[in-house]
């Protein structure tokens, strides 16, 4: 997977925006407006910052070295995913739908409840 790939997979998720809060290098993928992934634009290698439920952070990390905690993110939260072909397309898949899955569990019932109707 390449950053444009990622782009396209993150944008066909249900209200899903991009945009560059923090600079014009870091693209940010939200969920009504609640980040669940991120990539540097400028970096060397294709690294992907993405939310994670704890325990599964650190089995994924003792599992992958290239899954490390979230590089200037909350590190009990966040993995930074590092895409250099060292596991699966579907692997790298699943842990971004579950980023995307945690914080829409994340967002209040009633809104929840909102875009259940919308899909």
């Amino acid at each position: 997977m390449n950053v444009e790939q990622f782009r396209d997979y993150c944008l066909s998720k249900h209200f899903v925006t991009e945009d560059l809060p923090f600079n014009k290098t870091t693209l940010v993928f939200k969920v009504l407006g609640k980040m669940f992934a991120l990539t540097g634009l400028d970096a060397d290698d294709f690294r992907i910052n993405l939310k994670c439920d704890p325990e599964r952070a650190v089995i994924l990390r003792e599992e992958h070295p290239s899954i490390m905690p979230g590089y200037h993110m909350n590190k009990q939260h966040w993995n930074t995913v590092i895409v250099d072909g060292s596991f699966s397309q579907k692997l790298l898949l699943e842990l971004i739908d579950h980023s995307y899955e945690l914080v829409l569990k994340s967002l209040p019932k009633s809104v929840r409840k909102e875009l259940a109707k919308q899909q």
